[in-house]
């Protein structure tokens, strides 16, 4: 999405700044989840009774040290990945590297876990959104723009529609170990509610492109709307449980058709 807003904002892409960042993002996601599938198993949230995907730690395919060490392998090739990119943009990518590690580890590690004080959420919206669009954007472009965060809260809200099921899915076993996410904190309506707010946002933001006059970013993405419908429906009608697995895969689904035609729009 930074890239094509680039490319509508100033018609040019350096396609080696797409792949570094999108080798050192994948990296730092993959060692995130890594150390995410250790902590929350040390921690009792994932146990025989788990309804959500197979965990390599909590299922015994892997050892949790093993674990761990793969974890860290990831972070550094993500850092090792982002030099050249430090050198491009300068303090602020550091800056914006280095606490993404850091936040990659904390997410469920460390004294202050952000998954088990509810601000996972936030955490999707600013690191997934905000931070990786306008990041992409000021390697290409060296500054930032009002488009860059509105296209930022745009990815960031859907990517955070994942995490909100995820929680809903999870509530009573978080419950249980003390995981304070915001279905524990607020409860199953107001869970509900979130998921609604950050599946339809993004489509309500689209005005502002509408406004601008970028026809092709505005009217593409509408296309998927009736799937965003569909998952909203299909959470409020359903109990949270294993059905709510189908749903992460349509929420996975939306998020990409969305920012593929987003994208596309922005190249048009």
């Amino acid at each position: 999405m930074g890239t094509a807003l680039a490319w509508a904002d100033k018609g040019e892409v350096l396609w080696w700044v797409v792949v570094l960042t999108l080798l050192s993002s994948l990296f730092i996601q993959v060692g995130t989840n890594l150390v995410n599938d250790v902590v929350d198993f040390k921690k009792g949230a994932d146990d025989e009774k788990r309804v959500g995907p197979q965990r390599v730690t909590q299922s015994g395919l892997i050892a949790p040290k093993t674990v761990f060490i793969m974890a860290a392998v990831c972070f550094l090739v993500a850092v090792l990945c982002g030099v050249p990119l430090v050198f491009r943009g300068g303090m602020p990518i550091f800056i914006v590297g280095l606490v993404s590690v850091l936040m990659g580890y904390g997410y469920t590690a460390g004294p202050f876990p952000l998954a088990y004080r509810g601000l996972g959420d936030v955490f999707v919206i600013l690191f997934f959104g905000l931070i990786a669009v306008g990041g992409v954007y000021f390697l290409h472009t060296l500054e930032l723009s009002m488009n860059a965060i509105i296209a930022g809260f745009q990815v960031g809200f859907l990517a955070t529609v994942l995490i909100a099921i995820n929680n809903l899915r999870d509530i009573d076993g978080d419950k249980k170990v003390h995981k304070r996410t915001l279905p524990v904190r607020f409860g199953k309506r107001f869970a509900r509610i979130e998921i609604a707010g950050l599946a339809l946002g993004p489509f309500v933001l689209g005005f502002y492109w509408y406004s601008l006059d970028f026809f092709w970013p505005f009217v593409l993405p509408w296309l998927v709307f009736p799937l965003a419908v569909l998952i909203v429906k299909m959470i409020f009608a359903t109990e949270p449980g294993p059905a709510y697995n189908l749903y992460l895969a349509k929420s996975a689904l939306l998020q990409l058709m969305f920012c593929f035609l987003l994208a596309a729009g922005f190249f048009l």
